[in-house]
């Protein structure tokens, strides 16, 4: 597949032509500089050539970020095969233009000058400075407004090779990692990668977007999502802007790990298993940094994730530190089985010989001398998988005894670890009674 990474001083416009190339907001845009600041994948396709497109950070950007930016931006260009430099000659070069200029010149790679909000032809007069850069002719654009975005590709496509690269045939497991800022998300991600792809600092709120990495782990293919921390009340626009970026990840996924802080657990951790759990989707419970959790505390700590979990404790639990990367492969295998446990499909004749054998195990609930029926039972989703029981009345099931048949199908049915769904069907004379009053 081929690469081509997008570079640029800060806030050129270089995550509005990320998003508009790949045809969707994958990047956080906003008016001011730093908020990209790992470098971002996705995957676009022009003229039947696959490409994998690579937002960056801005550089030279002078502040605390500049070197780790800068470090992202150097990975990104690790075999690219062509370079979009983004310019805004509206405002003119800066001094760190001319930076960016003279790094890119040593790397000796195809450049090509991509000028960005020139809306109108009468905006290109500001591009005759960039001729001077010695990287050829500019690209007058405007990702904005999606102008000049075909002569941009045609001049990256000179430079790329004949796509002979097979389509993989396995579809990967996208996995989001979620949790509050600071837990370790990141630094657990460089662990299971084997790589710095994504920015590490005490401080939290480091990582402000989704951010995709590919990986190979036993020959299934991932994508593993590293989401901004989740708070409780977001400090900024674009915090609260990258926390709905998190949670639209979250919707894409197929598997959620949901991180952990061992040291660190509040009311705020049953809110994010809440977001997990309402999303359908298989939920790994990764308790990071547990080898900080003195010996004397581990019984404590174990405890008090039973009872803040405790609507989730089907939910596996992994007990991991990204430092010396313990438990880090039990991640990945937890989560290939889950996967296909997630997507399996159960012959209805299975299905209504335990429905028999589970009423018999449990009695069934009893309102004023009149039983909740269950005639049959079905599947009709998967991932997650979806039940539907045919019943005589559904105001009769109490949350509790549909928790008891959500935990025999899972146990009696080796669906551990899967969220399950119930959807209760009425027949016979009630539901015919309510139709004809409905009628009247």
């Amino acid at each position: 597949m081929h690469k081509v990474a997008i570079v640029g001083r800060p806030n050129v416009g270089k995550s509005s032509l990320f998003n508009r190339l790949i045809g969707r907001r994958e990047a956080v845009v906003a008016d001011f500089p730093g908020v990209t600041r790992d470098a971002k994948e996705g995957l676009m396709l022009y003229h039947n050539h696959r490409i994998t497109l690579i937002d960056t950070g801005g550089l030279w950007s002078g502040d605390e970020w500049e070197d780790a930016i800068r470090q992202k931006a150097e990975w990104a260009m690790e075999g690219a095969q062509a370079i979009i430099f983004v310019l805004d000659p509206r405002e003119g070069l800066s001094a760190a233009d001319y930076e960016v200029t003279d790094w890119l010149r040593r790397l000796n790679k195809p450049v090509i000058i991509a000028a960005n909000k020139i809306d109108s032809p009468k905006h290109e007069v500001y591009m005759a400075e960039l001729w001077g850069l010695g990287f050829g002719e500019p690209v007058a654009i405007s990702a904005e407004h999606a102008r000049g975005l075909d002569d941009l590709l045609d001049r990256v496509m000179e430079h790329l090779p004949e796509d002979t690269e097979d389509v993989p045939e396995i579809a990967p497991i996208r996995i989001s990692l979620i949790g509050r800022p600071n837990v370790g998300k990141s630094s657990l991600l460089n662990a299971i990668t084997q790589t710095d792809r994504a920015i590490v600092a005490d401080q939290p709120g480091t990582t402000r977007d989704s951010l995709d990495v590919e990986w190979d782990y036993g020959g299934q293919r991932f994508v593993l999502v590293d989401t901004a921390g989740i708070r409780k009340k977001p400090d900024t626009a674009i915090e609260d802007y990258a926390i709905q970026r998190s949670q639209a990840a979250i919707e894409r996924s197929d598997l959620i790990w949901l991180v952990l802080n061992a040291g660190e657990l509040g009311d705020h951790e049953l809110k994010l298993a809440n977001l997990a759990y309402d999303s359908g989707k298989p939920v790994i419970v990764v308790v990071n940094k547990w080898d900080l959790v003195p010996d004397e505390d581990l019984k404590r700590v174990e405890k008090d994730l039973n009872q803040k979990l405790n609507h989730i404790s089907y939910a596996p639990r992994v007990y991991t530190s990204a430092i010396n990367e313990y438990g880090i492969h039990d991640m990945l295998a937890e989560a290939m089985k889950l996967h296909e446990k997630w997507q399996s499909r159960i012959p209805t004749s299975e299905l209504n010989r335990w429905l028999e054998v589970w009423q018999m195990r449990q009695a069934v609930p009893n309102f004023h001398g009149k039983k909740l029926k269950m005639y049959f039972m079905t599947q009709v989703e998967t991932a997650p998988p979806t039940f539907a029981i045919f019943c005589n009345r559904a105001d009769f099931v109490t949350r509790a005894y549909e928790g008891f048949l959500q935990n025999r199908i899972r146990e009696d049915l080796q669906l551990a670890g899967i969220p399950v769904r119930l959807k209760w069907k009425e027949k016979g004379p009630y539901k015919r009674e309510k139709k004809n009053e409905a009628d009247e």
